[in-house]
């Protein structure tokens, strides 16, 4: 008797991978969120920038070298880490408790702008909220992305995105900068090739 030939199964569809910004994209999209940012606060007086770690901090560095570059403005940058402020402490390993860095002249009447690499659930910029309520009372409270991927579970949006980028919830979006993984770019994972 003879055995029909044995089924050989195919290799496993690996998950597509799609540059969203390159290097060059996301330099022009920090200068377009500097724009945006001088233009909606008269100039970024009164104005501090609070990097969210890790990716945060350096593009708030950026940030504020770009609104120097153009209008020749100093504006000071501060680190707010919210490792203690996180809803999802006990579900995840532990993290090391970075340091918050407020810039000299600290953030009460300011206008404080939160700059973050990602928004996606809301989460993250909620505990940012609880973090600077702990540290001081800004004069108001805006955020800088440079993705916005949706998906939010909590009513919280960005003042200034760079890129809003439709995901399914299976997707993820990965930023790597310069200064924190070695080149600048924004990638999104997930799905199948077709």
């Amino acid at each position: 008797m003879a055995y029909p030939p044995a089924a050989h199964p195919s290799p496993p569809r690996q998950p597509s991978v799609k540059v969203i910004l390159a290097a060059a994209d996301v330099s022009r999209v920090v200068d377009r969120i500097a724009h945006q940012i001088l233009e909606k606060t008269q100039g970024a007086a009164g104005t501090v920038l609070l990097g969210i770690p890790t990716r945060g901090v350096p593009l708030a560095h950026r940030l504020a070298a770009r609104i120097s570059t153009f209008e020749d403005v100093t504006v000071p940058v501060g680190v707010l880490d919210i490792t203690l402020y996180r809803d999802d402490l006990r579900r995840h390993a532990t993290r090391a408790v970075g340091p918050t860095d407020l810039p000299p002249g600290g953030i009460d009447g300011k206008r404080v702008v939160l700059v973050d690499d990602v928004l996606f659930s809301g989460r993250t910029v909620r505990a940012a909220l609880d973090a600077l309520s702990d540290v001081g009372r800004p004069a108001s409270v805006q955020l800088a992305v440079l993705v916005d991927r949706g998906h939010r579970q909590l009513p919280i949006r960005a003042d200034y995105v760079g890129k809003n980028i439709p995901t399914a919830l299976a997707e993820n979006v990965k930023v790597t900068l310069a200064e924190t993984d070695g080149t600048d770019e924004v990638k999104l994972y997930g799905g199948t090739p077709a």
